[in-house]
């Protein structure tokens, strides 16, 4: 017998009743970002690999390490798996000219791929709603994708996501923090682990981001970018500050938030919790003006930011929120050739009237779809049998008080198929408050 085919490590199937949870989520997600006046976009989930090269930088972890890249067998084109979507969207942005009309504001939502180990809300596909701003170069702009961060968690009702913020200032304030960078961390060359020296020439900045114990007294005491910020960096920094006090959104400074991708620069920040483990960061992100002229389109600014739904998923959980399936309005139990394809056809039309209508199928005694229906947590059940079917009517049952029927259960009673639509919206809730809940 052959082995029993599942799914790849890191790679996880999402079953019914949390694939519930993600879409509301994702509704969420929608209305949020539409009030900010973010559109969406759309990109391929393949890109050339020197795409990601270029973009995100050659000495990182997730170029080094974590790309799922292979030659296309039909071409020998190097392909890779988008491992974050900011690199597609500028390409995108660059390939149809998207700012020949001006700045532009968008927003989108899809599977990433980075071959690390699985973890609690990290895995080797994941997902992540990604936010873009092309076109915008002042602090509010940065201070919008903060605020906006912070509205969401709100609406969310998610505690505990802390906000740390850090300038990595202009390209060149960068080159004599890296100067004096190498410098110091030369003078203590003993006490670098292996990847701080593979990195100490090409990417020292990369070093203040490990989370190497030994190493971070040593880390603690390197040059801090700050120290090396200009008027201009200063300015742009002290006015994302000054917004985000403006609307009372609490921050730390941390000196040592670098990000993980070289095309960064001035404002970057990251919302963190210490409920997910070691791997805290929920939403994270930056401007990153020179990355459109580095991919080959005309210099212009940006910035954005990503969270992953897998992580913030969890952290929802994890507080104790809870997402309850929806119930159908009614559930249509038959018995009898006839008596089937009439119901088939009054839950064809009570569909059409707006109704979820879940329709028994593979017969069965009506016993046992009795016990179906109030299973499905379904208000109502439809019945519908061989004298029903000649009279065309369906009997309507109650299983359950609905929570804004204005009338006590009726244990049973025959409606004409012409009043059955009327009927149903007499004895259900029409509206719902998913206000704070998934």
């Amino acid at each position: 017998m052959s082995q029993t085919l599942q799914a790849i490590r890191g790679m996880n199937d999402i079953l019914p009743a949390d694939a519930e949870v993600w879409e509301q989520f994702e509704e969420t997600i929608r209305d949020w970002l539409r009030a900010y006046g973010y559109r969406p976009i759309r990109m391929p989930i393949v890109e050339p690999t020197g795409l990601f090269h270029r973009a995100i930088g050659e000495v990182t972890d997730i170029v080094e390490k974590e790309m799922y890249s292979f030659a296309d067998a039909l071409n020998g084109e190097q392909l890779t798996l988008r491992p974050e979507g900011t690199a597609s969207c500028v390409r995108a942005a660059i390939q149809h000219n998207l700012l020949y009309e001006g700045p532009k504001r968008l927003w989108y939502m899809g599977p990433m791929f980075r071959h690390e180990r699985p973890q609690k809300g990290r895995y080797r596909q994941f997902h992540q709603v990604g936010v873009e701003a092309m076109g915008f170069s002042g602090p509010d702009i940065d201070a919008e994708h903060i605020a906006m961060c912070a509205r969401l968690w709100d609406d969310l009702g998610l505690q505990g996501v802390r906000l740390e913020i850090n300038s990595l200032g202009l390209s060149e304030e960068r080159a004599c923090h890296r100067a004096d960078l190498i410098a110091y961390f030369s003078d203590h060359a003993a006490l670098l682990d292996a990847d701080a020296q593979r990195r100490l020439h090409t990417n020292p900045l990369r070093i203040l981001d490990t989370k190497n114990p030994a190493m971070q007294d040593l880390v603690s005491g390197a040059p801090q970018l700050l120290d090396y910020l200009g008027e201009e960096s200063l300015k742009h920094f002290e006015g994302v500050q000054q917004l985000l006090k403006d609307v009372a959104i609490p921050y730390r400074i941390n000196p040592r938030l670098v990000r993980g991708l070289d095309y960064y620069n001035c404002t970057v920040f990251e919302w963190v919790t210490d409920q997910l483990g070691a791997q805290g960061t929920v939403c994270a992100g930056g401007r990153y003006d020179g990355l459109l002229e580095q991919l080959g389109g005309r210099p212009a600014p940006a910035c954005g930011f990503a969270m992953g739904i897998e992580r913030l998923l969890v952290l929802w959980k994890d507080q104790g929120h809870r997402h309850e399936t929806p119930a159908p309005d009614a559930y249509l139990v038959h018995q009898g050739e006839a008596a089937g394809r009439f119901a088939f056809r009054v839950a064809e039309h009570l569909r059409s009237s707006g109704y979820a209508v879940q329709l028994h199928c593979s017969g069965g005694s009506f016993k046992s779809q009795m016990k179906k229906a109030d299973a499905s947590g379904a208000p109502l059940a439809l019945i519908v049998g061989d004298d029903e079917t000649a009279a065309n009517a369906v009997s309507v049952k109650q299983l359950r008080e609905s929570a804004a029927s204005t009338t006590p259960p009726v244990s049973q009673v025959r409606v004409n198929f012409d009043e059955l639509a009327d009927h149903l919206g007499e004895v259900l809730f029409s509206t719902e408050d998913n206000h704070g809940n998934l």
